[in-house]
């Protein structure tokens, strides 16, 4: 089940790879090139003129709101939003037509100590404009295509331009405010050199960590460790196994620590290439979680004998520290579908069917334990009764 779970998890995930595509051909202009963009379903179309080093484009983005906003911008210095030279489209506050405003993404706008104010651009911007997919008739509603187009003059001999784009719910009077903070939302940058039309995805690394933190944390975490705390609750009581419960489930549950180990340090990398991007509860339950495991795995190491006075202490323990991180566990899963941006997707879908089946095992097997439970308890009254014979054997399991 695990490794069918992982084989679609993978699948929900590279699925988008082969939904997208560009187009050269607008209704204004023809372009030479185009590409389609990592995030947002958007694209970009573009044709450079190398002789004067002038660039045409159109970026092809789509509305979130009927009061929201589109931008896309060239950051002169770096791949990153702050600093971005930016052409942001949306409807006018008086007039409902769609305007097209000039903003520098200076730290303050980032920081949201001001309001983001439209100002001239200290770039070669020769031209500028934007339309609504559809014409003049065309208006702003959640997913209609907007088109922006400009004209630049670039430095002579450099090619590779650092683009931006996003998009928001709402603009106050002229200023928009601050967009989604989902995966897809902080991953809008990218590098594209307009000669070869070869374009890089600043945070292609970063997505690609994240599907496989993720698949290997839900995995780890979220099935195996519960899996393990299953098979000692309910196969431990079951004479005929001997010993082998025991070495199943320490089998597991060290099998899923050192996996989720591995989830939990491609978490850590994650955080030190998405400087500014903080996941609070997800990385406090993750901390959480895996400390607990650690201390289950090194409580191992100081397991007393059956017969230690120490034991009960030890096993009180044991129970209260497993059960809290497979709790911690599961919950950070779900924690993690919602920072990527899948809380409604097949790969949650599938995690809960997954998760839904230990749940109805559980359900079953603790069940069929109350039921021998009540009928060994009322054997025992009839043996202290003398109403039945001591010679008579159980089930081969007891409570």
């Amino acid at each position: 089940m695990v490794f069918f779970l992982f084989l679609f998890l993978l699948s929900s995930n590279l699925h988008f790879a082969f939904s997208a595509h560009c187009t050269t051909t607008t209704a204004i202009k023809t372009f030479q090139k185009c590409t389609t963009l990592p995030t947002q379903q958007a694209s970009i179309a573009w044709t450079f003129h190398p002789h004067n080093a002038t660039l045409d484009l159109v970026f092809f983005g789509t509305f979130i709101s009927p009061s929201g906003w589109v931008g896309w911008g060239i950051n002169p210095s770096s791949p990153e939003m702050t600093g971005t030279r930016a052409l942001i489209a949306f409807p006018d506050p008086n007039s409902g037509q769609i305007v097209l405003l000039p903003y520098i993404l200076d730290p303050t706008v980032k920081l949201q100590k001001n309001p983001l104010l439209s100002r001239p651009l200290d770039i070669h911007l020769l031209s500028s404009s934007a339309t609504l997919y559809g014409g003049k008739m065309a208006t702003v509603h959640n997913g209609a295509t907007i088109q922006i187009y400009a004209t630049f003059k670039l430095v002579p001999n450099k090619t590779k331009i650092n683009h931006v784009w996003n998009r928001g719910l709402y603009v106050q009077g002229y200023s928009p405010t601050i967009h989604p903070t989902t995966s897809n939302d902080l991953s809008s940058i990218a590098t594209i050199d307009v000669l070869s039309g070869s374009a890089t995805a600043q945070h292609d690394n970063i997505k690609t960590l994240k599907t496989v933190h993720g698949i290997i944390n839900a995995i780890s975490w979220g099935l195996i460790l519960p899996i393990g705390a299953v098979t000692a609750r309910y196969l431990r009581h079951i004479q005929a196994l001997g010993p082998a419960w025991f070495y199943a489930h320490a089998g597991m549950q060290l099998f899923a620590f050192f996996l989720g180990t591995v989830g939990f340090a491609i978490g850590i990398r994650l955080g030190e290439l998405s400087p500014g991007v903080e996941y609070g509860l997800h990385r406090k339950l993750g901390f959480a979680a895996f400390c607990l495991g650690a201390l289950q795995t090194l409580a191992l190491l100081f397991r007393p004998k059956t017969t230690n006075k120490f034991r009960k202490y030890w096993k009180s323990y044991h129970h209260f520290v497993g059960y809290s991180c497979v709790v911690l566990g599961v919950v950070n899963v779900f924690q993690g579908f919602e920072v990527m941006g899948a809380g409604r997707s097949y790969a949650k879908l599938s995690y809960c069917l997954g998760l839904s089946t230990l749940l109805g095992v559980c359900i079953a097997l603790e069940v069929n334990s109350w039921v021998i439970f009540c009928r060994k308890s009322k054997e025992e009254k009839l043996r202290r009764e003398g109403l039945i014979g001591g010679s008579d054997k159980g089930s081969g399991i007891h409570s």
